[in-house]
């Protein structure tokens, strides 16, 4: 039986077909339509490659396995054959959802897609409902976050490949969890990146901080186009996924008057209508733009019509009232107003205001009659907020655990859709750090003195660990047996019952945006923060101490109302609740 095989190269002038793990069978190509080649072979043992003018042998753009990593033949698989059982699969809408994400080569210690699959329970008992796995598409080498792929229609093979991401989301829809997908459409990694070599799929047009901006608008750009819509199809119904979160939206560089965000959009919309399930498209950008997730209107007007949006200025103000961190980017969120504005009124602090980091006014308002808050996903970690800290250390791992706590509450009691990053509910001891696996000395050696002077511009001295050492993957890897063990279970325990409370009470869910109020009071050397949503309050008590080392109490009104969840030393008494340092309690009612 033969098999059909096609490349876009408009420009090539002869195209062969190497057939065989070693390619030593050449089939000439021939010439069709719209700058495609195309052949039909029989595909022997599977693998295959191609050969453009005459130069040496490179994998298919559109490769779905890559079974010898990212410098080695493609392989043919039929994704058709996955064995699914999610049939009866409806979904998991964005309204309503807590988030958790994690990277398949650190989340378990196989660091695989049957690793996940074995803790998903686990996932399902903290009450998250969407799993969002960091980029799988195949990278160079075993090890890595996945955001220098370069073969982004192939799975990852060190993950377990095609078929081992197909057992992984049917397990979790068999379980009620969504399953998102971090992609990167911006830009493709420097090792492993033949597309040049087939079509004009980058342009020097435009520009991105990592490499090569993709040709979204310039001659060719038709195809290269159709090339990502294409990689989202395949997501989306060929491997069942949810969703996918597009990473830094703000870097593909799109002039024409549908930007490629509106045409994923409306390709989602299409795939959702057809199969009834929600597919959702969650957008990282920069630009602190509500209409990156403004609906679509006629005639082109309103927003791109994505249905999600991270919004980075939520944590940035929590890490600076957690941590009183103020370096870098954090020196506007010491602004006393930046806590209340982020957790009341909108996602953005800079909605137009002037930025200091930037050196110029950021970002625009939000209409929360155009935009509701759930439409902004919102953290208190990330992969980026983790990983890009000079020893990768989670923000727990500085601050007492009521601290923590009390930023946990924060977020899940917030009008945002939360996203937990994978350890945080246990309060991980593991630091998440940066990690390669480059062959090319060159490379390697550039992303470590990268690494280096980035830190130190940031003020952050001593050892940066060396990416390429495997030892900083394996530092990095969850130990889930801690889980079980004291103050972890107690942040586990803590997390899920912010998450049930969220589930179960209206108020958390249903105070429309800019309705809720916070407030920031001194105590002691200490802040007491107040927010209102609702019937609901959070009262958390940061700090507090004398000074002397004794413990001041601070006292709220209860009035007629029950205190819901609490961590820490909280008393209840006469009326009032008792708030020690570092402790936080969620009240309903009452005052």
């Amino acid at each position: 039986m033969s098999h059909t095989y096609r490349l876009w190269a408009p420009d090539a002038s002869r195209v062969e077909l190497r057939l065989g793990a070693d390619g030593s069978t050449a089939v000439p190509m021939q010439q069709a339509d719209g700058g495609w080649w195309e052949t039909a072979a029989a595909p022997g043992d599977g693998r295959y490659a191609y050969a453009v003018d005459g130069g040496s042998p490179v994998p298919d753009p559109r490769s779905r396995w890559q079974p010898d990593g990212v410098h080695g033949p493609s392989a043919l698989v039929d994704t058709s054959t996955f064995a699914w059982t999610d049939q009866d699969w409806r979904g998991v809408p964005l309204e309503g959802a807590a988030v958790y994400e994690l990277h398949v080569g650190t989340f378990s210690p196989t660091g695989t897609f049957d690793g996940v699959v074995e803790h998903l329970d686990h996932l399902v008992d903290l009450g998250v409902s969407v799993v969002e796995l960091m980029p799988v598409s195949a990278f160079p080498g075993r090890h890595g976050w996945g955001y220098d792929g370069v073969a982004l229609y192939a799975v990852h093979e060190p993950y377990g490949g095609p078929a081992g991401l197909a057992r992984l989301v049917d397990a979790a829809h068999a379980r009620g969890l969504a399953v998102w997908l971090d992609v990167v459409y911006n830009h493709l990694g420097p090792s492993g990146n033949y597309l040049s070599q087939a079509g004009p799929y980058f342009t020097d047009r435009h520009h991105t901080p990592w490499g090569e901006a993709v040709n979204l608008d310039g001659p060719g750009s038709d195809e290269v186009r159709a090339f990502l819509s294409d990689n989202v199809r395949m997501w989306l119904q060929d491997y069942h996924l949810d969703g996918l979160r597009l990473d830094a939206v703000h870097a593909l560089h799109d002039e024409r008057a549908t930007h490629l965000l509106e045409e994923l959009a409306t390709l989602a919309d299409q795939i959702s209508g057809r199969s009834g399930i929600p597919r959702t498209l969650v957008a990282e950008s920069d630009r602190n733009d509500p209409g990156t997730v403004a609906p679509r209107g006629p005639g082109g007007s309103g927003g791109t019509g994505l249905h999600g949006q991270w919004a980075d200025d939520v944590h940035h103000a929590l890490h600076v009232a957690l941590t009183g961190e103020t370096d870098g980017y954090y020196a506007d969120f010491a602004d006393p107003g930046a806590l209340p504005k982020v957790l009341g009124a909108t996602p953005f602090f800079h909605d137009g205001t002037f930025s200091t980091f930037r050196g110029r006014g950021h970002g625009r308002p939000v209409d929360p009659d155009v935009t509701p808050g759930w439409r902004f996903v919102a953290s208190l970690q990330t992969h980026d907020q983790v990983g890009n800290r000079a020893t990768g250390d989670r923000i727990g791992h500085g601050l007492p655990a009521g601290r923590a706590a009390a930023g946990a509450a924060l977020l899940l009691t917030s009008p945002w859709t939360p996203m937990l990053f994978m350890g945080e509910e246990f309060a991980a001891s593991t630091p998440w750090q940066y990690f390669t696996d480059h062959d090319e000395d060159w490379l390697a050696e550039a992303i470590r003195d990268g690494r280096r002077r980035e830190f130190a511009e940031h003020g952050w001295a001593g050892d940066v660990p060396d990416p390429q050492d495997e030892g900083t993957v394996s530092a990095s890897t969850l130990r889930w047996e801690e889980v079980h063990e004291g103050e972890h279970a107690r942040m586990l325990d803590w997390y899920r019952t912010l998450l049930r409370l969220r589930r179960q009470v209206p108020g958390l869910r249903d105070t429309p945006l800019g309705q809720g109020e916070v407030w920031r009071q001194p105590a002691g050397s200490g802040e007491l923060l107040t927010v209102v949503r609702g019937d609901v309050r959070v009262v958390a008590l940061l700090g507090g101490d004398s000074g002397r080392g004794d413990a001041l109490p601070v006292s709220v009104e209860l009035g007629g109302g029950e205190v819901l969840a609490s961590f820490g030393d909280v008393q209840v008494a006469a009326g009032t609740v008792g708030l020690a340092p570092d402790t936080v309690a969620v009240l309903r009612g009452g005052a």
